[in-house]
């Protein structure tokens, strides 16, 4: 027992208790908030940018909250003991694996004063009587910090012990041999190679694998040689970026038609696979990774329900939606009453677009009669704000920003 920890009354620790319990089902705009102040700030950039390392401290940030709410609902007003759940703990080790010091486990400090707020409206609504809110509040700002100052150092203490094995394991080593090639530093090219095992002059396809926090790593690896094997290379550079994503080099100097993989793991769930442009040499091994990063971010940002993608197919999107709420309004704007019309309607509009506004060929591409074509067009250009050879370049952005949405346009 902990004789410095001030026992609270019993009084306030019905009060705390019934907070806590309040605690346990948080409304979900809170939760967003503590999402937002914990992502936020220079230092997380790294983090915030990549889809799988944000989601872990989200789902972090959700278990610190209910950790300290369960414990309080428990043993209302006793120190909480520190939060070494395993999602605490993997979520630690990627950080480190890609790179992060231990010093980035600070930053769950920023979300402190956000989950205090929440906490205080939850307090305000318990009691009116200012002695017992001032003896509430004062225990449970201290509960609350020590708790989180308690969950950083001993989540820090285990990530040290361990750290010497992880910097020593042959995925940390080809991750920092790739770290330094990606940001351009001068590593000598035969010791890369080495560390790598994997040659940097000739062609390189880059790709990234990533799934969901409870993707087995099997299904990684699955969806990894499949994309290996209809690329038809016979060996791959494979890096471990975080628990849940795999960073891929192939030799070859074209990649296989996301058509063509999708077909091969449509039965793989929840995993993605975002695909780099061809390039050569260590110039090409950096843009083609980084074009599958890009390729990765968009993905997610939009929740798309595609699997896989190249970055060809995508450029435009990317740049379009890199401001979501700026995205949706070009959208609105560009499309008007065509956004909300049947997706024959929408689909018939981009394949015309596509074939060169070419109504025998774009019926052709749909497997439908010329005249269904024209109809569909004149019903179009009745929804659109303004016609569409006024507007052919908006209007097609803005179609590819609704397919890869998951809204219908063949």
């Amino acid at each position: 027992m902990d004789t410095s920890w001030p026992v609270p009354s019993e009084r306030i620790q019905e009060l705390m208790r019934r907070g806590a319990t309040i605690a346990l089902t948080p409304q979900a705009h809170w939760i967003e908030e503590l999402h937002t102040a914990t992502l936020g700030g220079q230092r997380m950039r790294a983090v915030a940018d990549d889809p799988v390392l944000a989601e872990a401290v989200r789902r972090t940030n959700l278990a610190n909250w209910l950790h300290w709410a369960s414990s309080n609902a428990a043993r209302p007003g006793e120190r909480v003991p520190p939060n070494l759940s395993p999602v605490v703990l993997e979520t630690s080790r990627d950080m480190v694996r890609r790179g992060l010091d231990q010093t980035a486990l600070d930053t769950y400090r920023t979300g402190q004063s956000v989950a205090w707020r929440r906490w205080m409206d939850i307090c305000f609504g318990l009691t009116s009587d200012p002695r017992e809110l001032h003896e509430l509040l004062d225990l449970s700002e201290r509960s609350i910090r020590t708790f989180l100052d308690d969950t950083i150092d001993a989540t820090s203490a285990r990530i040290a012990e361990e750290r010497d094995q992880l910097v020593r394991g042959s995925h940390a080593d080809r991750l920092a041999a790739v770290s330094l090639i990606l940001e351009g530093a001068p590593i000598p090219r035969a010791r890369a190679e080495e560390q790598l095992g994997y040659q940097l002059t000739g062609p390189h396809v880059a790709a990234v694998v990533w799934g969901s926090a409870s993707t087995p790593a099997s299904r990684l690896e699955t969806v990894a040689e499949a994309f290996t094997r209809d690329s038809g290379a016979a060996r791959r550079l494979t890096v471990l970026a975080s628990s849940a994503t795999l960073w891929l080099w192939l030799p070859v100097a074209a990649a296989p038609a996301c058509a063509h993989v999708q077909a091969h793991i449509a039965d793989v769930p929840d995993v993605w696979l975002g695909i780099g442009r061809p390039g050569r040499d260590i110039d090409g091994f950096r843009r083609s990774h980084l074009d599958a990063i890009a390729t990765q971010r968009m993905l997610t940002r939009l929740t798309s329900p595609h699997q896989v993608a190249h970055y060809d197919d995508i450029a435009l999107v990317a740049l379009l939606s890199s401001d979501p709420a700026r995205a949706d309004e070009f959208v609105r704007d560009a499309l008007g009453g065509l956004l909300a019309a049947e997706p024959d309607i929408r689909d018939t509009v981009l394949t015309y677009i596509r074939e060169q506004c070419n109504t025998s060929r774009a019926a052709e591409r749909l497997y439908t009669h010329r005249n269904t074509v024209i109809r569909r067009l004149a019903r179009a250009d009745e929804l659109l704000p303004h016609p569409l050879p006024r507007n052919i370049v908006a209007v097609a952005a803005a179609l590819e920003i609704v397919r890869w949405r998951g809204q219908s346009t063949a």
